[in-house]
């Protein structure tokens, strides 16, 4: 963890606070050491960025949620467009 809040410019209660916030949850180690995937990391930076901002941290961690969902909303919805184009032939 203090290797992660290092390499973000942040505390490691900071990132604690994500954790209990559910925003993100690393993985263990056999030793009990959270361990943060780079997505993990690109979130927990964009937290940051919004709490630097001046927004709460709990507003902060909804904005980034509410953002995932949209996106993986418009993904879905772009996949289900291609599906239902019609199929020209190749005549």
């Amino acid at each position: 963890m203090g290797r992660a809040a290092e390499m973000l410019g942040v505390t490691p209660a900071f990132l604690r606070s994500l954790d209990t916030a559910r925003l993100i949850v690393p993985q263990r180690s056999a030793g009990g050491h959270r361990r943060y995937s780079r997505y993990q990391l690109r979130v927990a930076q964009r937290a940051r960025d919004l709490v630097d901002q001046g927004t709460a941290l709990d507003a902060a961690c909804r904005i980034i949620i509410l953002e995932d969902q949209l996106a993986e909303a418009q993904r879905i919805n772009a996949r289900l467009r291609q599906e239902r184009a019609p199929r020209q032939n190749p005549e």
